[in-house]
């Protein structure tokens, strides 16, 4: 398998020309080395430090993954700058030609880059196609992008007098992309991006970078110019380097809290504008008025779809009244997913992305039962089918009666793990969910208007559900996370996406047609009364 998925590949990774050494690990000339994209041009790193990138399910080497030097580093800032210069006066028209172009690429090569993601990051193949479609729509809206870079203008403010704003692009910017959306997250940055008319240095996950060396090449198919978009690879250096990086006016992050906080300060502390998405333990509120089989089918896909590895999974359930006796039906249905690799059709959960999130995940689990919580359905020690014994893997696990010190419920697990607890109102359910620090997602199952009214006024979280687990906007709106889930305040793609890309120029002129004067003012000019004839 591993063969002929890594054959895909072939157009982003070259093979190393000599034996090196990484850690304890020597490795020799068949493995392969993913490329930087410099200017255009897909090109071996000069480094001899590079990261193991392991295939999650069997843990087999699939390639190595370059830490860029400062000079190959140097070189994207100084082209990204460069590029900018002619890119910028490229007409919006234009721009989104790019764009019409790669959405339709993207769709051309959709099993491509699915092959790719499942190897490198594990989720199932049509999960993966659900990663690259989300995408594919961001990249869909910027083919009208005009539409959301028009400024404003009022007239006659006094008399021949007229104030009106452009947005325009900021310079270069850069996206830090995490490893759960290997397809999706890239295609909230820098399309958006560079269809505003900027440039964007984006650094991949080190964990599963081959999505997007597909789409740098894709772009340059399309028509972005070199320069335009550059990909460069690394982990904490690569990241403070883009934070320092003179030319970088903004950058876009996903991932967890510790390295978001991170570069928000280190990045805003020279002037940068950051947007931010951080962790989240996103809450669902069950009310025993709700469909019970709709509700129990979304909870069981919300919480394990793609072993909990999304920022937007539903990790906690608050049963209200007599709905906690809906749990059972959860937990039997949780039994019955297929654990296994993301490209056996019958897979429902993959793994986790590596063997420290597999103990992390154990962790928590243990620590769950230590805090008081019942471990009603236990994953760990899954069983899965011969070849997999090595891979990442962790089964549905539930977890009863957490409470608000519960380490489980507290932390953002990060895997197939459901927290769920009980309580006899919603106000007590909106109460709980609102003393979470996340604010990214929650929802509420119901079939009362009353109750979901209440509910969506009173919850303080960003995006909100109603019979919908995971309430992800499309484009034509933003993804609105807030409270700890976000650093910054604007934020990723539709009108918001544009406005974090784009800075506002006010001009006031005055064309009044009269003789010219010859007295001077030098009070402060005021508009409160009209010129006189």
């Amino acid at each position: 398998r591993l063969s002929k998925v890594a054959m895909l590949m072939l157009a982003t990774v070259r093979h190393a020309s000599s034996r090196i050494k990484v850690g304890s690990h020597p490795l020799s000339s068949s493995v392969p080395k993913v490329q930087n994209f410099i200017n255009g041009v897909f090109e071996d790193s000069a480094t001899d430090k590079y990261i193991d990138l392991f295939d999650p399910a069997t843990q087999n080497l699939v390639c190595q993954v370059p830490c860029s030097t400062p000079e190959e580093l140097k070189r994207a800032e100084i082209g990204a700058a460069k590029a900018f210069k002619t890119w910028k006066e490229v007409p919006v028209q234009q721009r989104q030609r790019v764009f019409f172009n790669l959405q339709k690429l993207i769709r051309d090569h959709t099993d491509e880059l699915a092959k790719s993601i499942t190897l490198e990051q594990g989720k199932t193949l049509q999960d993966a196609k659900g990663d690259i479609f989300r995408g594919l729509e961001v990249v869909e809206s910027c083919c009208s992008i005009g539409n959301i870079l028009m400024g404003e203008t009022l007239e006659n403010l006094s008399r021949g007098l007229d104030t009106y704003s452009y947005r325009q692009p900021l310079g270069v910017t850069a996206g830090i992309c995490p490893f759960n959306f290997p397809a999706m997250i890239p295609l909230w940055m820098f399309p958006v991006a560079t269809a505003c008319g900027n440039t964007m240095v984006l650094k991949p996950s080190e964990k599963d970078p081959g999505a997007t060396m597909i789409l740098a090449r894709l772009a340059q198919q399309a028509g972005l110019p070199d320069g335009v978009l550059q990909v460069v690879h690394g982990a904490a250096d690569t990241v403070n380097f883009l934070c320092d990086a003179p030319s970088v006016r903004a950058i876009s992050f996903v991932g967890g809290n510790s390295a978001g906080e991170h570069i928000f300060q280190r990045a805003t502390q020279t002037g940068k504008r950051v947007q931010a998405n951080l962790g989240a333990k996103n809450h669902a509120t069950v009310m025993p008025d709700a469909d019970r089989e709709q509700t129990v089918n979304a909870i069981v896909g919300a919480a394990f779809g793609a072993a909990g590895q999304r920022c937007m999974a539903l990790s906690t359930v608050i049963f209200v009244g007599e709905s906690k006796e809906w749990l059972a039906d959860i937990v039997e249905k949780a039994k019955k997913l297929n654990v296994g690799s993301g490209f056996d059709s019958k897979t429902d959960v993959g793994p986790l992305i590596s063997k420290e999130s597999k103990l992390r995940v154990h962790s928590l689990i243990e620590q769950g039962v230590q805090d008081g919580a019942t471990l009603l359905l236990d994953g760990r020690g899954v069983k899965v089918s011969p070849g997999l014994e090595n891979g990442n893997f962790v089964g549905p696990t539930v977890l009863f009666g957490v409470t608000r010190s519960n380490r489980a419920y507290q932390e953002e697990i990060f895997g197939p793990v459901l927290v769920c607890l009980a309580v006899d109102s919603l106000e007590e359910a909106i109460e709980f969910t609102n003393a979470s620090k996340y604010g990214n997602g929650c929802a509420i199952f119901t079939t009362s208007g009353a109750n979901a009214r209440k509910f969506q006024h009173e919850v303080d979280v960003g995006q909100v559900g109603i019979n919908v687990p995971i309430p992800v906007p499309l484009p034509f709106f933003s993804f609105t996370g807030s409270r700890g889930s976000i650093r910054g305040d604007i934020h990723f793609y539709g009108k918001q996406g544009a406005q974090f890309y784009t800075q506002i120029k006010t001009i006031t002129s005055n064309w009044e047609y009269k003789a010219a004067q010859s007295n001077v003012s030098m009070s402060m000019p005021t508009l409160d009364t009209p010129n006189k004839k």
